[in-house]
């Protein structure tokens, strides 16, 4: 009976006939293809990054042999890259603000390859010092560069799958590392290592060829008043050319372009050699803008303070020390550390936009706390005792796999996705740097300083140590981070400035959105909606 009332009323409307599934929800957009190729592409600038960190684990091993090094010179050797790439980071938002987030990425893997090739054939340590210089410019530029593009060209709908790409590709680097340096242990000492190092310039070549197939960001294009071109960049990464003509709307607004000018070149007002955005972050920020830079720094902080680099960097010398005494074992132990990280990290680009930041975060760095505390039991157990006790080692192999894979799910793809989302368009480059430069001088500090620390407070008290500042980690987390899933860039101005009041003003963006539906369904020109109403009203 309803049926039939609901048909006379559209033949009395004129309106066309309808079924009931034309009222059914729409379906949930495939993800977008030419986005997803996109985002691989800029994301294989990281894997440089984590085949250099999982490959010195084991070179350094047969460089202190070779050249007849001592452990502070392997701690420099190791951890300098870190503090080098701060000038790569440092001037990639500049560089990618002059010449397009595109060749930026192409000038990474070029100074790479030039740093790799050096390492690979170094002949004494200051030669490689100076190759571990090169390589750690081109490894600057690489993680600031990766997340921003990836961010920028993707669709609201999929942004945290695509922009965890490059935490996807570091631990893809660092599994190769590993396997690197199993495969080459073999050969005679002198060539192995550098066989290892040298072998780290054939992803820069495959990227440079590779990246002659990405588009340019749209949003930079709109920068440089390329309207036209950002226009045709959109509407093939959005999931619909409605969501493309939003995504241009919210980017204009951004970059001071009126709504009404569509032309294909329009003239944009240029920033004074990048002052006012320095200015804007660091010297006279919005409540918004200090908000936002106080979690992306703190995000950078604790994903290397909690002792990620050290585990990965150093898991030769903890399986050493937790009773493995076996080369190879312990090379096996590596790969194994860097298969599991690699799997998990794959698990969370699926579940990024599904959970959301903050639950798959704090469920992350909790499992870190744990982890970290029970590696630090079990090394101290070992430590105080002569003969081997196996559960003990069991336990240390267990955690540190757990520990990795707590990472991998979380703490690791969510600093890169959550800090290169929240910035504004104007200050996003520059935003991301600070990030970045947080993130190398911690990992650095902690990569040059861990043996000296595990010998002045045991190999045990140093896990301990990484779970407390874990712990305090997850407290600043909980506290300060909204959630920023579902949200479109420019929406981040508005649910940041609040600091740990931030759910107010996440409230106040759902009953936006809900009042904006509202108003759709209250429209007496929508035919959908009036049929509906007539059928049900009679």
């Amino acid at each position: 009976m309803a049926d039939r009332r609901a048909e006379d009323n559209a033949v009395v409307s004129g309106q066309p006939q309808k079924t009931i599934a034309d009222f059914d929800p729409p379906g949930k957009p495939k993800r977008n293809k030419y986005a997803f190729a996109c985002a691989i592409l800029a994301s294989m600038t990281s894997i440089l990054l984590g085949y250099d960190i999982g490959v010195m684990s084991g070179a350094a091993i047969y460089i202190k042999k070779d050249l007849k090094v001592s452990d502070v010179e392997i701690e420099v050797l190791i951890g300098i890259l870190n503090l080098y790439s701060l000038i790569g980071s440092a001037a990639a938002g500049r560089t990618s603000d002059w010449i397009g987030r595109r060749y930026t990425i192409v000038l990474a893997g070029g100074i790479f390859f030039a740093g790799a090739l050096l390492m690979g054939f170094a002949p004494n340590y200051a030669f490689l010092m100076f190759g571990r210089f090169i390589a750690g410019i081109g490894v600057g530029y690489a993680l600031m560069i990766a997340p921003v593009y990836t961010a920028e060209v993707s669709p609201a709908s999929s942004r945290g799958f695509l922009t965890s790409f490059p935490e996807v590709f570091i631990n893809a680097g660092i599994l190769f590392g590993y396997v690197s340096n199993y495969g080459f242990s073999k050969l005679p000492t002198h060539l192995g290592w550098r066989l290892m190092l040298g072998v780290g310039a054939i992803p820069a070549i495959f990227l440079a060829i590779g990246v002659l197939a990405m588009p340019e960001s749209p949003r930079w294009l709109v920068m440089q008043g390329r309207l036209g071109d950002a226009r045709k960049v959109l509407d093939k990464t959005s999931d619909s050319l409605e969501e493309s003509k939003l995504r241009l709307g919210d980017i204009k607004e951004a970059a001071g372009i009126p709504e009404h000018c569509n032309d294909d070149i329009v003239e944009v007002k240029k920033r004074s050699q990048g002052q006012d955005v320095w200015k804007e972050l660091l010297l006279h920020p919005t409540p918004a803008v200090r908000h936002i830079l106080m979690c992306a720094v703190g995000l950078h902080f604790f994903q290397q303070a909690s002792g990620i680099d050290a585990v990965v960097l150093y898991s030769p010398r903890i399986f050493e020390k937790a009773g493995i005494t076996n080369a190879d074992k312990i090379l096996l132990c590596t790969v194994a550390v860097g298969f599991v990280k690699t799997v998990f990290i794959l698990v969370a680009t699926f579940m990024l936009d599904r959970l959301g930041r903050r639950p798959l975060l704090l469920t992350s760095v909790a499992g870190m706390v744990v982890t970290l505390a029970l590696l630090g039991l079990g090394l101290t157990i070992i430590d105080h005792h002569h003969e081997r006790i196996m559960w003990a080692v069991v336990l240390c192999l267990t955690m540190v796999l757990a520990y990795v894979a707590f990472f991998s799910i979380g703490m690791g793809p969510i600093t890169w996705v959550y800090s290169s989302e929240i910035f504004p368009l104007q200050l996003r480059a520059q935003g991301c740097s600070i990030g970045v430069a947080v993130n190398r001088v911690v990992s650095g500090v902690l990569s040059m300083t861990f043996i000296s620390l595990y010998k002045a407070i045991t190999i045990g008290g140093a896990f301990f140590l990484f779970a407390a500042i874990a712990a305090v980690g997850w407290t600043f987390f909980f506290t300060m981070l909204p959630e920023t899933q579902g949200r479109t860039l420019e929406d981040m101005e508005v649910l940041f400035g609040k600091f740990y009041r931030w759910r107010k003003a996440n409230a106040l963006l759902k009953q936006k959105k809900q009042g904006e539906r509202g108003d759709g369904n209250n429209n007496p020109n929508n035919p959908q909606i009036q049929l509906g109403t007539k059928g049900v009203a009679n």
